[in-house]
């Protein structure tokens, strides 16, 4: 029997454990899975949302480290991990995606010894000013078994010179959760309770720091987002982090008096996939959007010069439009004068069968 603790930090990270953990106990003569979260999404009643959506266990470690600097955040992650490993010795160590959390306990493994996993692994912004790209090549340099996603996070690993044995096609375990909980979603009423009709209005999500921590660019692409609004209503669930940059660049006035906006309050996971799984149009900077808007055929312009995921623009239904205003407004008009591109197809291994891939790779190896 293999001892496995899974490491979750962010929000993001939950929806890749999670199938990882269910299918680990549907196998409970191969596999004892721990739950370890780290504190790095600190908002106590948003994950604990999240766990319940997603059907998460309670975790089994909680290390409770809290908002920080990245270097401070990263070495509070190793500090406290640390013990619970040495105590724990598990056979293997996953870490998924590219926080701060997921680069700190591989780290702490590859020092000590331990197997570590990395899920998501070999994908590539090809920009380092990006801390999660940081994350991401570090994590998969260290790892021991590199999961992924895609077939160009292949190449990309391979260029790196990591060894081939150590690679593995596994899929998107994003979906995994998409697929599972899409049907589930259907028994919220967050489309009643904003009042909107199916593929009438569009959604925005907003928290990169080169998005939202500068007046000139947040404005920028606020003004987009209002001459959007006069098509159609923009409902824009606000990140803990967007808000407070709001109000520190002195935008929360503007904001709140938009009559192009609806502004709501964070959501839990199947909240917000009913939200947008009945979006025209999903306006975002967050990397696993861009995937689940691919698979339910979505149009999704990513407001980001860059994309780790260049499948969804190769092969789904995502664009590249940076944070000019007028490319924005235009790509957006184009999406609801024109509908989804026709080129659109789902993934290779982007089927909900991920987690038992993975689960398979680790018995063999």
């Amino acid at each position: 029997m293999l001892k496995v603790i899974n490491v979750v930090g962010a929000r993001p990270n939950f929806m890749k454990v999670a199938p990882i953990v269910q299918a680990m106990k549907r196998r409970k003569q191969e596999f004892a899975p721990l739950v370890l979260h780290t504190g790095q999404h600190y908002d106590a009643a948003m994950s604990e949302a999240f766990f319940r959506d997603l059907e998460l266990p309670a975790p089994d470690e909680y290390l409770g480290v809290g908002s920080a600097s990245h270097a401070a955040q990263t070495a509070a992650v190793m500090e406290r991990f640390e013990p619970v490993l040495l105590r724990e010795n598990p056979d293997w160590v996953i870490v998924v995606g590219d926080v701060n959390s997921t680069l700190a306990c591989a780290l702490v493994c590859s020092k000590l010894g331990v197997k570590v996993a990395h899920v998501e692994a070999g994908l590539r912004s090809r920009d380092r000013t990006m801390p999660e790209e940081i994350n991401r090549i570090l994590t998969d340099q260290v790892a021991d078994l590199l999961f992924t996603p895609s077939a160009d996070a292949d190449q990309n690993l391979l260029a790196e010179g990591i060894p081939e044995e150590r690679i593995r096609f596994v899929g998107n375990v994003m979906i995994d959760s998409l697929l599972k909980h899409l049907p589930r979603s259907n028994s919220s009423t967050i489309r009643e309770e904003l009042d909107l009709n199916e593929r009438e209005y569009a959604v925005v999500t907003l928290h990169r720091p080169a998005n939202v921590d500068t007046s000139d660019t947040f404005a920028r692409v606020l003004g987009a987002l209002e001459m959007i609004g006069r098509r159609l209503p923009v409902v824009f669930p606000v990140h803990p982090r967007t808000r407070k940059t709001l109000s520190e660049l002195g935008l929360a006035e503007r904001v709140a008096g938009s009559k192009s906006l609806r502004i709501i309050e964070p959501l839990a996971y199947l909240d917000f996939l009913r939200l947008y799984s009945g979006a025209r149009l999903v306006l975002t900077d967050s990397g696993g959007i861009q995937e689940e808007t691919t698979v339910l055929g979505i149009p999704c312009l990513t407001l980001r010069e860059n994309t780790e995921r260049p499948i969804t623009v190769d092969q789904g239904t995502n664009t590249i439009v940076g944070t000019d205003p007028e490319r924005i407004v235009r790509e957006a008009m184009a999406v609801l004068d024109h509908g989804p591109t026709a080129r659109h197809s789902i993934p290779p291994l982007w089927d909900g069968h991920t987690a038992d891939r993975i689960l398979e790779a680790l018995m063999q190896s």
